[in-house]
């Protein structure tokens, strides 16, 4: 009878656990959603208000604006307020973008809704997979984070389909108003305003989770904490995650002065180039620009369409594999197999268009080939590892700054990959996004631990121990993984 009733409150637990962090990972897809659906509106958003080209790059890049800005608060006042209430108003900000934006009387609106939309994405692309993190038993955490990334390719492919489905139904010489008007001759305020709905499901659906109980921990409420992580994982598990957190020193500084200290030297670079790197790969390259090259390879412009569909899909499909093999394999064995393949693929697409082979399928095959190596590597385990390597007091903002380099990387590839294609041409655009990938092999071989398995504060420990700095009850926690 014991048996059977730890076996059903361990169900309990894995559906609490997976329930709170489906919730979180909403942000991902919003991310997803958000960043993608731009793509389908540029040409419509141009007719309707007579832009020129730079007012059209505007539109397009403003939101960065808003998620630089976004990413750069988001971690203080997480630390300082928690995750959840900041989660709230990422929540807020993409409903009031989706539902602004759609309903925009002047281009100057539209521009101030995007941006309010790019807070958005910057706050939930650093506080989402931070909550789940340490919401997250160790031997699930890879697992959870991974949703997040899921989450965000899902988005990508719904607002692939949802932009085809609208502009295949679109009139213009419809002279109505109302709603008719947005979802036939302005249906560009329909894609944007799709948005509005998983938004707010996510607003919703926030208030009924928890706080972290790690950052509870962190602000002494240890009777809140201790509530949430018996129903995640039981008694015993939060017992033992208490304790360790406990064993951490209690003179670690809540500043950011923690960061920059010498023990933690090589989270900081860990979390600064890992996710730089995972943009100037060229991944948003594809995503962005995916119809031109395709065009570039020979194919017309509705196959090239079909051709970005089916890429979003097999960025869907791959990362389930990091998802169902991340807390299995590990953190590092994905990096190796993910970026190695993503660098060779990067390179024989670069041949193929040295050479002219651009008839047939074999551009498009090896692009998803570099999109496959990608979506079970670099896309999920970089959330992954920047959620946990770094200390407890200063994790929120240790996360902004990694989070701060990935739209950095991210900004440049988006501004930098037209000029490419048109200077050096497609086979040296893609070389080089192979060079700039090649040094995260490098990364993974120099600095990045495997934390398969470990506790957010074991994983603390590590650098601590590795630097000489940790105190004697430190010390006597054990390096390897906790697995039960």
């Amino acid at each position: 009878m014991a048996k059977t009733s730890q076996h059903t409150t361990a169900k309990k637990g894995n559906a609490y656990l997976y329930l709170i962090c489906l919730v979180a990972a909403l942000g991902g897809f919003l991310f997803g959603f958000d960043t993608a659906v731009i793509s389908g509106t540029v040409s419509l958003v141009k007719k309707d208000f007579s832009l020129d080209a730079v007012s059209e790059g505007w539109f397009v890049s403003c939101a960065l604006l808003g998620c630089i800005a976004g990413v750069s608060f988001s971690g203080k006042l997480s630390d300082k307020y928690g995750r959840k209430p900041v989660l709230i108003i990422s929540a807020i900000m993409f409903l009031a973008s989706a539902l602004g934006c759609m309903w925009s009387g002047s281009f100057t609106a539209l521009i101030v809704f995007r941006l309010i939309g790019g807070l958005g994405i910057g706050v939930a692309s650093m506080v989402s997979p931070l909550y789940i993190s340490e919401f997250s038993p160790s031997r699930y955490r890879g697992m959870m984070v991974s949703l997040y990334q899921l989450a965000l390719t899902i988005g990508i492919v719904i607002a692939y389909f949802t932009n085809a489905y609208l502009a295949a139904h679109t009139h213009d010489n419809y002279t109505g108003s109302g709603m008719q008007t947005i979802f036939s001759a302005e249906v560009w305020r329909a894609m944007l305003g799709l948005g509005a709905l998983p938004a707010g499901i996510f607003l919703l659906s926030l208030f009924a989770v928890p706080e972290s109980p790690r950052w509870l921990l962190l602000k002494g409420e240890g009777q809140k904490a201790k509530h949430i992580l018996i129903k995640i994982d039981g008694e015993e598990a939060a017992t033992s995650e208490i304790k360790a957190f406990k064993a951490q020193d209690d003179n670690d500084d809540t500043s950011l002065k923690e960061l920059f200290k010498p023990v933690y030297r090589k989270a900081l670079w860990i979390g600064l180039l890992l996710p730089f790197l995972s943009q100037v790969c060229g991944i948003n390259a594809v995503i962005y620009y995916g119809p031109r090259i395709l065009e570039q390879a020979g194919f017309t412009l509705n196959s090239a369409l079909g051709g970005q569909v089916t890429i979003g899909l097999v960025n869907v499909v791959f990362t389930f594999v990091a998802i169902f093999t991340i807390d299995k394999w590990g953190r590092r064995p994905l990096l190796y197999a993910g970026v190695g393949g993503a660098v060779t693929a990067l390179m024989i697409i670069g041949v193929l268009f040295a050479l002219n082979i651009t008839s047939g399928p074999w551009i498009l095959i090896f692009i998803l080939v570099f999109i496959a190596c990608f979506a079970f590597s670099f896309g999920p385990v970089c959330w992954v590892i920047v959620s946990e390597i770094f200390p407890n007091s200063v994790r929120g903002i240790a996360m902004s700054l990694a989070t701060l380099s990935l739209w950095i990387g991210n900004f440049l590839v988006g501004q930098l990959t037209p000029l490419m294609l048109e200077g050096l041409g497609s086979s040296w655009t893609f070389w080089l996004f192979a060079l700039c990938c090649s040094p995260a092999l490098w990364l993974t071989w120099r600095l990045i631990p495997e934390t398969k398995g470990r506790s957010l504060e074991n994983i603390e420990n590590y650098w601590k121990k590795e630097y000489g700095q940790a105190s004697p009850e430190e010390a006597s926690l054990p390096l390897v993984a906790d697995h039960k």
